[in-house]
Order: structure tokens, then sequence, then C-alpha cells
């Protein structure tokens, strides 16, 4: 199992695909690191060499904040928007989406299940 920036890449897949398997790698950015290392996009995981292994590993860990580190910085800025108390600080906190999306019929991902409210209709008197 091919390991690069402390996370084991997925072994069948090609490596355009495999490396975006990281936080904080995407498509473009994974494309751009291949392009530095001159690899094909086309090969497979299982079939890199260990020197491109090697160049992958040292592009990545020099120019690029990801997994651990990048989710620390991310986790700090939502936190300084909660502590002093900013407008998406307080969307954070409450839940709720932070960039503007309509929250009054959508926005189920992030506010969970709905919730119906119910015992409002009065009940038929019952026969006794």
């Amino acid at each position: 199992m091919n390991r690069i920036a402390e996370v084991s890449l997925p072994y069948d897949k090609r490596i355009v695909i495999g490396l975006t398997y990281i936080y904080g790698i995407g498509r473009t950015t994974s494309q751009k690191i291949l392009d530095q290392a001159k690899i094909s996009p086309d090969i497979r995981v299982k079939d890199l060499t260990a020197d491109q292994i090697q160049s992958l590993d040292g592009i990545i860990r020099e120019q690029y904040v990801v997994e651990g580190k990048l989710q620390k910085i991310v986790f700090n800025n939502i936190k300084r928007l909660k502590d002093i108390r900013a407008y998406r600080g307080l969307r954070h906190q409450a839940k709720l989406p932070s960039r503007g999306q309509r929250t009054q019929t959508n926005a189920r991902t992030r506010r969970g299940k709905k919730i119906t409210v119910g015992g409002t209709a009065k009940k038929a008197p019952s026969k006794t």
C-alpha cells in the first residue's frame, strides 16, 4: 500500500484520482503536482516506483499544507469567528449554512432530519 503525506492511497485508482484522497488536494492541485513531478496522470497507484512516490511526497510536503495542519488551520479560523461573535461564527454555532444559502425549505444536510410539530389539531372527543 503506497503512502504519501501519511495517507494510504487506493491501490487500483489512477494517481490523479488517488492524490485527491489526501485532505486539501483536489483534482486541479493533483494535476499540478503530477506536472511538477513529471508523472503521467494515467498511471495507477500500484504501478508507481519508489522514486516517483518519493518525489510526489517531497513536492506535497514542501509546497502544500495538507491533512492535520490544514484541518487545524480551518478549525482555528472557525473558532476565531465564533470568539469574535461574527455573523459567520454565529451561523457555525447554530449549525446553519454560513454562506447565504436559503434555509426555509432547504439546508436539510446542515439542519438534520425534519421534525414535525404535532399535537396542534384538536382531537375528536372519544366515546366513553
